[in-house]
């Protein structure tokens, strides 16, 4: 890829990982369990810990992927090398995070790109709150995973063909 083009996606990378580390972080700052449950008015202390854990290995995700692209950005040139590699990290630890939790909280059902709805079902019932900050934050990384995509096996095989 030319690198004009590898610039204009680590530029879209750490403006859109910005915009989503910024919600998720002020959710995360102002939500505990003892809210959820109250919002909610059930008894799954558990499951709602479990979604903040995973918010909160999604927001560190988010974080590193932008401090990385803040940093190859910031370069007196340019490193292409550098840039393609983060964008591939990033595509498998922020984007997969968030579609494929390590926990199952949630999961991408793949028909709602058919329906218009949000992709994301949560395994259970949640809060207004969760919902709305989850589908806030749905739309900046479905844009980053389609710009993104080339690095899911792409990359990786060029990697491999170049040792």
């Amino acid at each position: 890829m030319g690198d004009s083009l590898v610039k204009g996606q680590i530029t879209l990378a750490y403006e859109t990982l910005s915009k989503i580390s910024k919600t998720v972080s002020d959710f995360l700052n102002e939500t505990t369990v003892t809210n959820l449950k109250a919002e909610k008015d059930e008894n799954k202390e558990g499951y709602y810990a479990d979604l903040l854990v995973s918010l909160r290995r999604i927001n560190v995700f988010c974080d590193e992927g932008k401090n990385s692209c803040e940093v190859i950005l910031s370069g007196n040139t340019f490193r292409k090398a550098a840039a393609e590699k983060t964008l591939f990290w990033i595509y498998h630890n922020c984007v997969e995070e968030f579609f494929n939790p390590r926990i199952e909280n949630w999961y991408e059902d793949s028909r709602a790109a058919y329906t218009g709805k949000n992709a994301i079902k949560f395994a259970n019932e949640v809060p207004e709150s969760l919902k709305q900050m989850v589908a806030s934050i749905e739309g900046p990384f479905q844009t980053i995973r389609e710009e993104l995509e080339y690095y899911e096996t792409d990359y990786q095989t060029k990697v491999i063909q170049t040792k």
